[in-house]
């Protein structure tokens, strides 16, 4: 690098002049264009609040142009066999980059009729990814593919820059609107490229320490000509600045309107809620009510299957006894004399009468031993 001296100022000649300008333009490029994406997000984001977002709004137009500047941004030609390089679109890299998203579109958009130029099909898949609500996944997922993204894009390009995380993230809002587009209007047309309109996102304020005004400027501009020209009295100068004022107190009262509306559903739907769990606290009462009559119901069901139980065990008892009884009678009958029996005709017919009484439970079994040794329970 050579360098002389002019007056006693040094100028230098060589290329680090120009490699540091080149980085500083495309520095300023970049952050210009994801600051004026984030300022359209936003005011697409007021704007539905108020009316559908299609083709014919303003917001949506410039938001689009802004999103295929900032994709097309340092995107590399594609080289023929004969070493010429033709241009290439944004849609180029999409199809490639995007198709590991779930249920993509790339398809259909692909096999659209209408819709010829790589362009024009860029334009529609923007379109159709904010409808569907996934514009920030297939922009997320295509910076993901570092891979693709480095085969289509030169260096210093937004979507290999820092910048690409922000893009993803700002975009990420507008899955909260609902948009309605045409695929067959003239938005859709690839034969001129798109134009940002910047008008909406600059606004000057004049420092209080600024030598001239606008006043100063008018009465400048007045006297330029003769002192006689110079207008006595000067219109309002922020004559835009009331009719900001009006355009916000007109949208204040349209957002007021809409709140208005909301709090009414939301008041009749709170009343239809009350009114729900008055009802359901109701219908729990009436079943806590018949929960404790079963339960009441089922306790006296188990208290006389208890009694129920008490009685047929002293039954079983009572059996057992008379068996046992009988069995006795049998054992005892058969150890008297043979004599004996032949005189006991009535002694036998009362054995028959106690197996009776046994079955029966008429006699009980102190009677029974007295009849069967011939005594009377007074002698006894």
């Amino acid at each position: 690098m050579a360098s002389r001296s002019l007056g006693g100022l040094s100028v230098s000649r060589g290329g680090g002049g120009k490699k540091s300008l080149s980085a500083r333009n495309a520095a300023v490029e970049r952050r210009n264009l994801i600051t004026v994406c984030r300022f359209s997000v936003k005011t697409l984001i007021d704007r539905s609040c108020f009316e559908t977002i299609d083709d014919s709004s303003p917001e949506f137009n410039n938001f689009a142009a802004i999103l295929e500047q900032i994709l097309s941004h340092r995107l590399k030609g594609q080289v023929t066999w004969f070493g010429y390089e033709s241009p290439r679109s944004f849609w180029d890299y999409i199809r490639v980059a995007c198709r590991k998203v779930s249920q993509n579109c790339i398809c259909s958009i692909e096999n659209m009729e209408n819709v010829s130029s790589s362009r024009a099909k860029g334009r529609a898949w923007i379109r159709v990814a904010l409808m569907e609500k996934h514009l920030s996944e297939y922009i997320s997922t295509a910076l993901r593919d570092f891979k693709t993204t480095r085969r289509f894009y030169e260096d210093g390009a937004i979507v290999l820059g820092e910048e690409a995380n922000m893009l993803a993230g700002m975009l990420l809002g507008l899955n909260a609107i609902d948009f309605s587009f045409c695929l067959k209007g003239e938005g859709l047309d690839g034969s001129f490229p798109a134009v940002i309109d910047y008008t909406p996102y600059l606004k000057y304020i004049q420092s209080s320490d600024s030598i001239s005004s606008d006043e100063e400027e008018l009465r400048t501009l007045g006297s330029s000509g003769s002192e006689s020209s110079t207008p006595e009295n000067v219109g309002p100068p922020f004559l835009m600045d009331e009719n900001s004022w009006f355009n916000k107190c007109k949208r204040v009262k349209q957002k007021y309107q809409l709140t208005l509306e909301q709090k009414g559903y939301l008041e009749e739907l709170l009343r239809l809620r009350e009114n729900q769990l008055s009802e359901s606290v109701s219908q729990n009462k009436i079943l806590l009510q018949r929960i404790e009559d079963s339960d009441l119901a089922h306790k006296l069901e188990k208290e006389q299957l208890e009694y129920i139980i008490v009685e047929l065990q002293d039954q079983l008892k009572s059996y057992q006894s008379l068996d046992q009884l009988s069995a006795e009678v049998s054992l005892s009958q058969t150890s008297l004399d043979p004599g004996q029996l032949q005189e006991g005709d009535g002694k036998q017919d009362t054995l028959n009468l106690m197996s009776e009484g046994s079955q029966l439970f008429s006699f009980s079994p102190s009677k029974l031993l007295l009849q069967h040794f011939g005594l009377d329970e007074y002698h006894w």
